[in-house]
């Protein structure tokens, strides 16, 4: 497997994340390449349901029509309720990440399954657990894996949309064996 830069940005607002989106496919990028992750709700509201019909998510509630929107974008979903985080929806490559690193039971101390998940991109712990903190305050984690010429055209791109947080981590290897198997090549 060869090495590859990761680009993250958190959003505080998911009107952000959308605009971040629709600027990158705008700009030529391949969603496959990237990933969103954020709580489904806010302020513990109530979810009234989920259920995918016709290959098209529905949920209810403060950001349903927000995850609707981008859901289609990405190849590659979960809906998962992590203790601490509560209920995130995961789009993109770290999705089917994540599914492998909980069927392998790959753990990494202090850090959820997404936190594993990261980290197993080789990006380090002590980042995973800061992307997790801030998916916790309820921030909008958009991250881009690529080529060393691709990331640095994301990441000023996303710059553009002041995010709460812009890191580039480079020259990474992933490091998780379950993802290698679904994610070699991307």
């Amino acid at each position: 497997m060869t090495n590859h830069d990761v680009v993250v940005a958190v959003f505080s607002d998911h009107r952000l994340v959308e605009a971040a989106l629709h600027r990158l496919i705008d700009d030529g990028f391949e969603m496959n390449k990237f990933s969103l992750v954020g709580k489904s709700h806010q302020n513990d509201e109530a979810i009234a349901d989920i259920f995918n019909a016709a290959d098209r998510m529905k949920l209810r509630g403060k950001y349903g029509a927000f995850w609707g929107e981008v859901w289609g974008l990405f190849l590659g979903d979960i809906f998962i309720t992590i203790p601490v985080l509560g209920p995130v929806v995961v789009l993109g490559y770290l999705a089917m990440i994540m599914v492998s690193t909980i069927r392998s039971a790959v753990a990494v101390d202090g850090v959820t399954a997404i936190g594993a998940s990261i980290v197993g991109l080789g990006i380090p712990k002590d980042s995973a657990i800061k992307y997790e903190t801030a998916i916790k305050s309820d921030g909008f984690l958009v991250m881009g894996r690529g080529t060393s010429e691709e990331i640095p055209r994301a990441r000023a791109l996303l710059g553009t949309l002041n995010p709460c947080v812009l890191e580039t981590h480079e020259n990474l290897m992933q490091t998780s064996l379950a993802g290698q198997a679904i994610c070699a090549g991307v």
